[in-house]
């Protein structure tokens, strides 16, 4: 199939979706109020709490919930065949990657700003607030991980890259002072700082790190690493408007003008694909259920994005009518850079043997070997469409790493504040998640946690959709759109957690993994997946009683009404 019937699919299903679907739920069912009071103008503290133009909002929300995972994920699932991974990004977009991320951000709102913790203690029960924490911790110290050791791994092997994230970080705080401080034009300070970042790319091209600090440092993982994570330091303490915000909006920009012109260059080459539509069921990584869909992650569907959706979102909407822009439009824009990803893979490519030659090597380096080839096709060279491609990625990676550690220091304040005040203080947490986050990427710790993380990810987009439900029930509203997307996401990625823990284990007492380290830690991971099984199977029942619960009071009071 020519990839150009996959770009018009797949505007064809974002307008419907956008215009149709998202407006009836936001009108309809969530009855979206722009005279209703938000928590980021009830609350305006200038640190979490920001009443934030949607335009700038936008480019926030993409580059917070956009990640490396839309881009490997596909990269990764295409080993299925096209078709299965195009199919599942698009209907799970359509059906349940929106609906969380939006309504996620709707229900927060509503109860005056709440993380998923308080949402669950509000909604479901104080026990469901502390294993749903508990879970959530855990889930963004892998992230923290992962995210981190993508990080450190670009910064050592594309040594232009640090230079260009050195000038994205001074333009971003630039675009924070331009905008909130002296009330420049949003335009004006986004052309400027947006230049400031491409000039930036160019310089690291030029300058690379070996020849500026020396091959010693720039081959340093345990250096970039802490060069990584003090940047996440200030993103978690300081005000949001002065760092994670405009460093986020500025960075989305380069994303998507690398993702505008990566698709022009596929509707110029138009090229077919060339890799096959369907492999099999199963193969050498698993059955395409539940495997595929949990592997593909934020392409469809992330728990990701609840998080960012009501820990970040929530607390700096101006109106609730901003919510369907901002929550759901966005994961349209999302669904299209999975996309461009999958035809990247599908098409660059003349065989499944070149292909698996390369995909050996890591799915990065398929993405910017995409991204070269299809910017080639508006006249830039292929070795700097390749670069911008790398750049691209290391702005996914470090942009959610940021908001990974400021979460992890909100969670740490409500998972241990009560056990002693010191863990409210805002510099402990952080303090905490970043040394963390170091000794997992520089010991190569993460390794062990990642093989979890497709299914932990999608099983807190089940519990947030979870949340979802049990608001819509309690306020005797229709909760089918999200009840249903949750059964679905429920079962899929309790299955995924099991198989996967099962084969971590079953490798271990079959003698197939050799040495202490791999053994203690492929143990360890496959005992965890099953925690986390038994954790989530606890919130579900948790989430049933609280589901009965509301159903009774409704039925109450009709009756009293009668």
């Amino acid at each position: 199939m020519n990839s150009v019937v996959v770009v018009i699919i797949g505007l064809i299903v974002a307008f419907i979706g956008y215009r149709v679907y998202a407006k009836y739920v936001d009108t309809k069912i969530m009855k979206a109020d722009p005279k209703r009071m938000t928590p980021a103008r009830m609350y305006m503290d200038g640190v979490d709490f920001m009443p934030t133009s949607r335009n700038i909002l936008f480019g926030y929300q993409f580059k917070s919930i956009a990640g490396a995972a839309p881009v490997i994920g596909p990269i990764i699932a295409i080993q299925w065949g096209w078709l299965p991974a195009l199919i599942w990004i698009l209907a799970g977009t359509f059906f349940i990657g929106w609906v969380q991320d939006y309504s996620s951000a709707m229900i927060a709102m509503r109860k005056d700003g709440a993380s998923l913790g308080g949402l669950s203690h509000k909604l479901i029960s104080p026990r469901a607030r502390i294993i749903l924490l508990s879970f959530i911790y855990f889930y963004l110290l892998l992230i923290a991980g992962a995210f981190g050791n993508v990080v450190v791994s670009t910064a050592i092997g594309l040594k232009g890259s640090p230079m260009a994230w050195l000038f994205m970080t001074g333009a971003g705080i630039l675009a924070g002072q331009m905008i909130y401080r002296w009330k420049k034009d949003i335009l004006l300070t986004t052309i400027i700082t947006v230049i400031i970042t491409l000039f930036g790319i160019w310089v690291g091209s030029v300058a690379p790190s070996n020849k500026i600090v020396g091959d010693t440092i720039a081959n340093s993982r345990l250096i970039w690493a802490i060069a990584a994570f003090v940047f996440c330091y200030f993103a978690a303490v300081l005000p949001i408007w002065r760092f994670a915000l405009p460093i986020n909006y500025v960075a989305s920009y380069v994303v998507l003008l690398g993702l505008f012109f990566g698709i022009i260059g596929v509707l110029i080459l138009h090229p077919s694909f060339t890799l096959p539509a369907y492999t099999g069921f199963y193969i050498k990584i698993g059955p395409i259920w539940p495997i595929m869909f949990v592997t593909i992650a934020c392409g469809a569907i992330s728990g990701w994005h609840s998080l960012v959706s009501t820990s970040g979102t929530a607390r700096q909407l101006e109106y609730e009518t901003d919510a369907r822009p901002v929550g759901g439009g966005v994961m349209f824009v999302e669904m299209a850079l999975a996309l461009f990803a999958l035809i990247t893979a599908g098409t660059i490519y003349a065989s499944s043997t070149e292909y698996g030659a390369a995909i050996a090597k890591g799915p990065a380096g398929v993405f910017a070997t995409g991204v070269g080839k299809f910017l080639g096709a508006l006249g830039l060279p292929f070795s700097i469409g390749q670069s911008y491609g790398s750049v691209m990625m290391i702005f996914l990676a470090v942009t959610i790493l940021q908001l990974v550690i400021r979460f992890m220091r909100i969670a740490t304040s409500e998972l241990l504040g009560d056990v002693s005040p010191v863990f409210k203080n805002a510099h402990i947490g952080t303090i905490i998640a970043s040394l963390l986050g170091i000794l997992l990427v520089f010991t190569g710790w993460w390794q062990y946690l990642w093989v979890l993380f497709g299914g932990a990810n999608q099983l807190m987009a089940s519990l947030a959709l979870m949340l979802v439900s049990a608001y819509l029930i309690s306020e005797g509203r229709s909760a089918a759109y999200a009840f249903y997307p949750m059964i679905f996401m429920f079962v899929t990625t309790v299955a995924a957690l099991l198989y996967t823990s099962y084969g971590l284990l079953y490798r271990v007492f079959t003698g197939v993994v050799k040495g202490t380290e791999a053994i203690v830690g492929n143990t360890l991971m496959g005992l965890v997946g099953f925690f986390l099984v038994v954790a989530a199977i606890i919130l579900a029942v948790e989430g049933v009683k609280a589901f009965n619960r509301y159903r009774a009071v409704r039925a109450e009071v009709a009756t009293a009404k009668a």
